[in-house]
C-alpha cells in the first residue's frame, strides 16, 4: 500500500529467509528478495548491499513474476550485495544439526553463514559475477577453506570449484543486467525530492544487537540498518513505520514470554493463518507484548505506527496485553539484555474486553467497535507511539488509514 506512493522501493536487510506475502490484484505472492514495489512499473525497486541474496531463490522470484505478467525491468541489484553459496546453505543444516536441542531455529537457508563469511572479508559479492577471472580466484580461496571444514570438522562430501564456479557464471549472465552501483540512484532520488521506502526485513527482536541474542537473524533489522544496508544518512530519513501485529507472534527458537501453548495460541494461530512465508513452520502465537514493542520503539525512533491483522481478535471475548515482566519476584517494566533473564521472565497481563464482531469492513476508526478502539489507544500508550494504520483483513483496500500526513 505505501509502496504505491514510492519512487523507489529497497530493501535493506536479511536475505531468503525472510518471506513478505502480498496479495493484490495479481493474485498472492510470497517475496523474498524483490522490494513490494515490483508490482507498479514507474517504480525502481533495489535491492540493496546490506541483503545477503540466494541466486537461486531470486531467479526463481524473478520467474513467478514474469509468469504473472509484471514487468521487473525497474529490478536493481547492489553491486556490494553478498552471495549466498553453496557452502553456507551445507554449512548451515550442518551447524543446525551439531547444535542438537540448542539448535538456533534457522531456515538453513544460507544467510548466518554468508553474513559470517561477509565480516570475516571471505564473502563473495554478486558485482564478482560480472569479472569471471576474478570469480575464479576468489572460489579457489575461498573453497580451499570450506572444503576443510566441510570435510574436517562435519565429514561431509567437499564441494567441486568448477561446479560452483559453472553455476555462478551462469547465475551472473542471467542477472548482469539488473546489476549496477544503486548508490548515484538513491543520490540523484534524494536530490529531487522522490520518495524513497526502504523495507526491511525481520522484526526488531531478531536483530543481531537488540534481539534476543543468540536466537536471531544476522543483519541488523532495525532502522538503523536501513543506513548502512543501501549506503544512507541518517539525517536524509523523514518517517519510520513500525510494524506490529495486534499479537505477538515468532519462528523458531528463542524466548517469548507471552507465547501461549493452550487452546487460545491455537486459535489465534489458525485465525490468523500464521504460518511461515518461507519454511511453513507454525509460528508461536501470544498476546501483545508490550514490553518488547516498548524496546522497539526506543532503538528505532518509531514516528508512526501500522498495526495490523487487528480482525484476528474479533473472536475473542477478552483480550489480554503484556505491559511488564515479573523477574524473580520484582516486576521490571524493560526487556532485558541478558537472555537467560528474558527465559526467567513472566508476562503481567491487563486484561481488556474483546469486541466480538466482524470488522473486516470497517474503514473508519469510529466505525469500529468500542471495545477496539479502547485496544488500539491501550496499545498506542503501552508502545508509546501513535496509530497511524489498521489492517483489518489482507487485502490492501481492508485498512483504516488514522493520519492524513504520515506519508
Amino acid at each position: 500500500m505505501l509502496s504505491e506512493k514510492a519512487d523507489i522501493v529497497a530493501r535493506f536487510c536479511g536475505g531468503p529467509n525472510a518471506g513478505h506475502t502480498v496479495i493484490n490484484l495479481y493474485g498472492e505472492f510470497r517475496l523474498h528478495h524483490i522490494p513490494s514495489g515490483i508490482f507498479y512499473p514507474s517504480t525502481i525497486c533495489i535491492i540493496g548491499n546490506g541483503v545477503v541474496i540466494s541466486p537461486a531463490v531470486l531467479l526463481e522470484e524473478m520467474k513467478l513474476l514474469r509468469q504473472k505478467g509484471i514487468d521487473i525491468s525497474g529490478l536493481r541489484i547492489s553491486k556490494r550485495a553478498h552471495l549466498i553459496m553453496p557452502y553456507h546453505i551445507l554449512l548451515d543444516g550442518l551447524e543446525e544439526e551439531a547444535r542438537g536441542k540448542n539448535a538456533i531455529g534457522t531456515t538453513r537457508s544460507g544467510v548466518g553463514p554468508a553474513y559470517v563469511d561477509k565480516i570475516a572479508r571471505l564473502g563473495v559479492r554478486i558485482g564478482d559475477l560480472l569479472d569471471r577471472d576474478n570469480l575464479l580466484r576468489r572460489l579457489r580461496l575461498v573453497l580451499e577453506h570450506k572444503n576443510a571444514i566441510i570435510t574436517k570438522v562435519y565429514g561431509a562430501e567437499a564441494l567441486s570449484v568448477e561446479e560452483v564456479y559453472s553455476q555462478y557464471c551462469y547465475y551472473g549472465d542471467v542477472l548482469s543486467p539488473f546489476i549496477c552501483d544503486v548508490e548515484p540512484l538513491v543520490q540523484q532520488a534524494l536530490d529531487t525530492k522522490k520518495v524513497i521506502l526502504l523495507e526491511g526485513a525481520q522484526g526488531a527482536m531478531l536483530d543481531i544487537d537488540f534481539g534476543t541474542y543468540p536466537y536471531v537473524t544476522s543483519s541488523s533489522t532495525i532502522a538503523g540498518g536501513a543506513c548502512t544496508g543501501l549506503g544512507l544518512s541518517p539525517t536524509r530519513i523523514d518517517h519510520i513505520i513500525g510494524v506490529f501485529k495486534a499479537y505477538t507472534t515468532r519462528v523458531g527458537s528463542g524466548p517469548m514470554p507471552t507465547e501461549l501453548r493452550d487452546a487460545v495460541g491455537e486459535q489465534i494461530r489458525e485465525y490468523g493463518h500464521e504460518y511461515g512465508a518461507t519454511t511453513g513452520r507454525p509460528r508461536r502465537c501470544g498476546w501483545f507484548d508490550g514490553v518488547a514493542a516498548s524496546l522497539s520503539t526506543q532503538v528505532n525512533g518509531f514516528t508512526g505506527i501500522a498495526l495490523t491483522r487487528l480482525d484476528v481478535l474479533d473472536i475473542f471475548p477478552t483480550i489480554k496485553i503484556c505491559t511488564s515482566y515479573e523477574l524473580n519476584g520484582e516486576s521490571i517494566n524493560y526487556f532485558p539484555g541478558s537472555i537467560a533473564m528474558v527465559e526467567s521472565c513472566q508476562a503481567v497481563y491487563e486484561e481488556l474486553p474483546g469486541w466480538q464482531s466482524p470488522i473486516s469492513e470497517v474503514r473508519r476508526f469510529e466505525d469500529l467497535p468500542q471495545a477496539a478502539q479502547a485496544y488500539v489507544k491501550r496499545l498506542e500508550e503501552v508502545i508509546g507511539c501513535p496509530v497511524d494504520f489498521i489492517s483489518v483483513g489482507p487485502r490492501r483496500e481492508q485498512s483504516i488509514i488514522l493520519t492524513a500526513n504520515s506519508w
